[in-house]
């Protein structure tokens, strides 16, 4: 029997596949990352001999199906192919992605800890909370309970992966009336959040290598899970008007995906203009893209009624639409979702069934009640004119303390506000310094990519209760400038 060669025997020495149990990213994509990476890095080339499913899962102590669906994405996508006898390698024509050197890292791409996503207990100004303190504690106990209570054991079991059939139906009816979205229970999916949704919408549509348009400045939090994904960013420039599509299209004119947040831009707070829409719309049916649009917190708006979704406008099933219920809720719920193109629902499905888990049954189906017995339509009443109140009160009361040392002009909607520094100011010491007085605010400049940063920070205003807390807040703020 002839030997294998060299190459062949194991991972070269400097391969490393250990994992980081402490990270939200799953573990079989960090498998994926680290394969990826040692094939750019060149630690792995073209023919060599990768580790075994049983024993690789047996060394990075994890269970073989999770090492298995690793190598089936890194197959699908081209970088290892399975020999039979001969054991997996990594494949002799490499995507054309692997062949390059890595994306450079993106400025702020490190953004641990930026969110302050840690379960204690929220800071002043934190970003992407609703008000915690009037959620409806008892009436979501009660509803919870009850389903605790009178749970048949069915449904101790796995929960379905696509989602809580009931749930799946209580949004689509709920998008048709507030959203102006026209979709069917089964293109509803439950994930957890807009990463396990992202994730949802690549593994169904995407191939190694496709590009994404990106705002820039744009949601800090999905940059990293889209460097780490085999799609190539491209920075897509926002102004008044929302996403320059012009840009985008000189830029990047066959790209594959184009996200957006159109109703409340993320972070600057602008609204995505009709024309826009349509020739983003028009755009991405020209030339077979997808269109990512991330409603966010559009629920909140202040000026008139809520937007109609850009997903409203789109007749020729372009456009994924995702949402959420940490806003209009709150996020220890870990609930989301997104609405699949119609011709794309088999694909979702698949994948759903492949990756997905499932989010538990209980909550779910908590949420199903809390819509169907009228509790969520009054909270959103209720917190639209809460919320109001509390950003007049926030934006008057740091008005008044800071003075000139900023500007904060009030968009029509969303759950934080922009204050604007001069150009001499420096909004990450300022804001170092503000966390070290216990507050959390965010330094807008660290949310750009290509486009010239402003300075400015980010103020989550949903949590200041009232004039005397707005003050003490604003001192606090006051003392970090000085």
């Amino acid at each position: 029997m002839k030997k294998p060669p060299n190459n062949a025997n194991s991972a070269k020495p400097e391969l490393d596949l250990q994992i980081d149990r402490t990270l939200e990213l799953p573990m079989y994509l960090q498998i994926c990352q680290r394969f990826k990476t040692a094939i750019e890095q060149g630690h792995l080339h073209a023919g060599d001999r990768v580790p075994a499913v049983r024993a690789l899962a047996t060394e990075l102590n994890l269970a073989r199906g999770t090492v298995e669906m690793a190598y089936r994405i890194l197959t699908d996508e081209g970088y290892l192919q399975v020999r039979g006898a001969a054991g997996t390698v990594v494949s002799p024509s490499l995507p054309q992605p692997a062949l390059q050197k890595p994306q450079a890292p993106m400025p702020g791409q490190t953004v641990s800890g930026i969110l302050d996503h840690d379960g204690k207990a929220p800071k002043p100004l934190q970003l992407g909370l609703p008000a915690l303190d009037a959620f409806p504690r008892k009436v979501w106990n009660r509803i919870v309970a009850h389903r605790l209570r009178g749970s048949d054991p069915a449904r101790l079991g796995y929960p379905a992966p696509a989602g809580y059939d009931r749930l799946r139906e209580r949004i689509a009816t709920y998008l048709g009336v507030s959203r102006g979205v026209t979709c069917l229970p089964e293109q509803v999916f439950i994930t957890t959040g807009l990463r396990t949704t992202l994730e949802l919408i690549l593994s169904s549509l995407s191939t190694a290598g496709d590009e994404f348009w990106f705002e820039d400045p744009g949601y800090i939090l999905a940059r990293p899970f889209l460097q780490n994904a085999a799609v190539k960013v491209v920075p897509v420039p926002v102004d008044e008007n929302g996403l320059m599509v012009e840009e985008g299209k000189r830029l990047s004119p066959y790209a594959k995906f184009a996200m957006v947040t159109p109703s409340h831009q993320s972070p600057l707070g602008m609204t995505l203009s009709l024309e826009r829409r349509m020739a983003l719309l028009e755009w991405a049916s020209s030339v077979g893209s997808w269109i990512i649009e991330d409603d966010y917190d559009s629920e909140f708006r202040y000026q008139g009624r809520p937007l109609p979704a850009l997903k409203s406008l789109d007749r020729n099933d372009r456009v994924i639409y995702s949402g959420t219920f940490s806003k209009v809720m709150f996020p220890g719920l870990r609930l989301a979702y997104v609405v699949a193109p119609v011709s794309a629902v088999a694909r979702f499905q698949a994948v759903a069934y492949n990756l997905n888990a499932g989010c538990p049954y209980l909550l779910q189906a908590g949420v199903a009640d809390f819509i169907a017995e009228g509790h969520f339509s009054r909270h959103l009443k209720k917190m639209r004119l809460l919320y109001a109140e509390r950003r007049a009160i926030t934006q008057r009361v740091f008005q008044e303390v800071l003075g000139d040392r900023i500007r904060i002009d009030l968009r029509p909607g969303g759950l934080h506000m922009l204050a604007k520094l001069g150009d001499h100011e420096d909004d990450v010491l300022l804001a170092d310094r503000a966390r070290e007085l216990g507050l959390a605010m965010h330094p807008l400049s660290r949310w750009y990519i290509n486009a010239k940063p402003q300075q400015g920070l980010l103020l989550g205003f949903a949590n200041v209760i009232d004039e005397k807390d707005a003050r003490r807040i604003a001192m606090k703020l006051k003392q970090a400038m000085s």
